[in-house]
């Protein structure tokens, strides 16, 4: 490669996508841990709404995030099951319960597009960056703004 074609060479960021009410959305490839089938949770009382209960993983307490109600979106249809999107932030582990599980995308940040003004505002907070990829937008979704909610604290 020779020196113009580094300096011009685009990076691109892996990213776990996942779906919530027909919208794409992602997370940096770095802050997934893994992705796990819906499995039962134990309620924790006087938790905020978006927290709908915790389970062990391999020893540790995993709190879960629903991201329908963190992002204000519709609840899911009942009897629907989704999956488990787990993370590590600041040293706990959460779980954030979508819709449905997609694939890990390399994003080129030449598709990056301006923040949307007629966005939820709820999920402009908690958005990284804004994609076009293979033909559909794509929210990357910042982690520590996403987790980063004083209430989360109640049961971390």
């Amino acid at each position: 490669m020779t020196a113009g074609m580094a300096s011009t060479a685009v990076q691109s960021h892996a990213v776990v996508s996942f779906w919530l009410a027909g919208r794409q959305f992602g997370l940096p490839l770095r802050d997934v841990r893994e992705v796990l089938s819906a499995r039962p949770v134990t309620p924790v009382p006087l938790a905020p709404s978006d927290i709908v209960g915790s389970f062990s993983l391999r020893g540790r307490i995993v709190t879960v995030v629903d991201m329908r109600r963190r992002l204000n979106m519709p609840p899911r249809a009942s009897g629907t099951e989704g999956v488990t999107v787990v993370v590590e932030w600041q040293q706990d582990v959460f779980g954030l319960a979508v819709d449905a599980a997609g694939d890990v995308l390399a994003l080129d940040p030449g598709d990056r597009e301006c923040n949307p003004p007629a966005v939820d505002p709820r999920i402009q907070d908690c958005a990284g960056a804004f994609y076009r990829h293979a033909g559909q937008s794509l929210v990357l979704l910042d982690i520590d703004r996403l987790l980063n909610q004083s209430h989360l604290s109640v049961v971390a």
